[in-house]
């Protein structure tokens, strides 16, 4: 039997190590530039946070996500990753997962999740859509990468 829960501390490791699978499983094994060390210190600046599944002792899932502002709809929570290691999938976790980010969003009083999804993901697309989310396809993304001192 599987259980989730919030995250601590001694779960970032596991949390590390699902993103970067993630990473694989997205086409982009060498993009995770973040070190675990990073991901302590924004945990602990309350920057950062996740609920992960447990089974056995052993994290086999877990959201990752951290507040954001919207100038237009105010207290937003941001989903940024969202994983289940390949053998535990279609068992009802993800939904579980998925389940307790919402509610964790309603909890800080936020007014809308967002996230990205990749266009060739058409099962996460099949399951946000299931559950009630619209796939915004007008919108186009940003980025800049920085350089650090």
């Amino acid at each position: 039997m599987h259980i989730i829960r919030k995250c601590t501390k001694e779960d970032l490791q596991d949390i590390y190590n699902l993103v970067k699978a993630l990473a694989v499983f997205e086409k982009e094994p060498d993009a995770v530039k973040a070190q675990p060390e990073e991901y302590h210190k924004a945990y602990d600046q309350k920057l950062i946070d996740a609920i992960v599944a447990e089974f056995e002792g052993q994290i086999i899932g877990m959201v990752f996500y951290y507040p954001v502002f919207s100038s237009w709809n105010g207290r937003t929570m941001y989903l940024e990753d969202f994983i289940v290691k390949d053998e535990y999938r279609n068992r009802g976790i993800g939904q579980e997962l998925f389940d307790a980010f919402i509610s964790e969003a309603r909890a800080q009083q936020c007014r809308q999740v967002k996230w990205q999804v990749l266009d060739w993901n058409e099962e996460a697309i099949r399951f946000y859509k299931r559950n009630g989310a619209s796939i915004e396809k007008n919108w186009w993304n940003g980025r800049m990468k920085l350089k650090l001192d």
